[in-house]
């Protein structure tokens, strides 16, 4: 009797025991759970800093800020710089390029117009953030600036709407505006331009609008090749003012792109007075061949700072 007593205490016992077991440790789980998310959102903010930095580790060589205000601005150029053109998007998949980068009008057009219509998806070219989106009635019009992790920044022009917003981060492809004819435009087009800090690039040195393309997977910048003076020092292009901004066209010398296959292309840029069969019988490349390697016909008539390409 006394035995079975016994055992019966020892069994409560043990029930009460598991039972409280739970229950102890729900209440440490339950003061431990803030702590861990502590933990983990300090782990993952330093992780996500981490990686962001080795990602814009470009972008954070060349610029020292960060603006909403301004389209572009003149700042240090280095003397080299290779963009990745690597997972890009072509901004419009219309091929008609109604405008080359050069000078129009009596003074330098930095971009490319391509024709679209209005409405037309307008995308981001590279993976980046969204640093400018602002109207400009006697400019731009409706526009984008995205500043992208391999260095370069975009310009889109002209848009019938924005479809992001300032400070977003966007992947390559993503939708950013309608095409448009906003601004200070005569017709529906997207301006297209490439930028390295705040120095215009020609687009076609980069993108292939006939043929939906980039024309390397990257492409060596050299501040020589397109600084009008050679001899500027940086700090002084960094003081510039937007309107005393150097030409940016390319130097007079060919322009080598970047190529992965080791055969650079090579391009003349055409002067003033220039015909076709003038350059042909300059650089001893048939006016046939140049016609054939820059789609053109034989009658076109070639413009003061157009890049015709001849290998």
């Amino acid at each position: 009797m006394h035995f079975e007593k016994t055992i019966k205490i020892l069994t409560i016992v043990a029930v009460l025991a598991i039972a409280t077991v739970p229950a102890f440790g729900q209440d440490l789980l339950a003061r431990q759970a803030p702590v861990d998310r502590k933990a983990s959102k300090v782990d993952t903010v330093a992780l996500r800093n981490i990686i962001e930095r080795e990602e814009n580790s470009a972008v954070a060589q060349l610029y020292s800020e960060w603006s909403n205000k301004y389209a572009h601005r003149a700042m240090n150029v280095p003397d080299s710089f290779r963009i990745d053109l690597r997972g890009f998007t072509m901004p419009t998949s219309n091929r008609v390029v109604t405008s080359n980068f050069g000078r129009r009008w009596g003074r330098m057009h930095k971009g490319l117009d391509v024709k679209v219509f209005i409405g037309d998806t307008i995308r981001a070219a590279f993976d980046g953030i969204i640093r400018v989106v602002n109207y400009e009635a006697a400019g731009y019009g409706n526009y984008v600036v995205i500043r992208h992790k391999n260095g370069l920044e975009t310009i889109y022009g002209h848009m019938s709407k924005h479809l992001v917003h300032e400070n977003q981060t966007v992947k390559s492809g993503t939708p950013i505006g309608l095409g448009g004819n906003t601004g200070k435009s005569t017709g529906s087009h997207l301006h297209f331009e490439t930028r390295l800090c705040g120095v215009a690039l020609n687009p076609a040195l980069l993108f292939d609008f006939r043929n939906q393309d980039v024309t390397a997977d990257y492409f060596m910048f050299r501040r020589r090749d397109h600084v009008k003076d050679p001899n500027l020092s940086k700090r002084a292009l960094g003081k510039m003012e937007e309107d005393e901004e150097p030409d940016n066209s390319q130097a007079s010398a060919d322009v080598h792109p970047a190529r992965t296959n080791g055969n650079d292309a090579k391009y003349h840029k055409v002067a003033k007075g220039e015909t076709l069969y003038s350059i042909s019988r300059k650089l001893g490349v048939s006016v046939k061949e140049l016609c054939k390697i820059n789609k053109i016909g034989q009658n076109m008539r070639v413009r003061p700072g157009q890049l015709l390409k001849y290998s």
